[in-house]
């Protein structure tokens, strides 16, 4: 019974780690993609700016604080805006590295046409 317990026991610890880690990359990872989502809206609305932009989705992810190390990068076009968000999700594990996390969205710039 103890050898299996100290066989079984690590094994069952890793899986339960791993699934926690797993559901905070996911989540880290639903933050960012929402994050550029407000970004792109707020940079393209009317007379917005890419200022704009950046400061919704840092605000979103400032707001949620399940993002680490955030980076964002607006791209304008003639008649879309890009913006992307970069960051680390959190480490349950200390020293494990985790892929970096980058999601983007893209918007039509909105213009009043007569």
């Amino acid at each position: 019974m103890t050898l299996e317990a100290v066989i079984v026991l690590p094994a069952v610890l890793l899986l339960i780690f791993v699934a926690i880690q797993a559901g905070l990359w996911f989540h880290a990872r639903e933050v960012a993609m929402h994050a550029a989502s407000a970004g792109s809206t707020a940079a393209s609305a009317e007379n917005a700016t890419n200022t704009d932009g950046a400061t919704a989705a840092q605000g979103f992810v400032d707001q949620v604080g399940a993002l680490g190390d955030v980076s964002i990068t607006i791209d304008s076009a003639a008649e879309t805006v890009t913006v992307t968000v970069s960051g680390q999700a959190p480490s349950i594990v200390p020293g494990m590295p985790l892929p970096t996390i980058t999601q983007s969205s893209t918007a039509a710039i909105e213009r009043w046409t007569p």
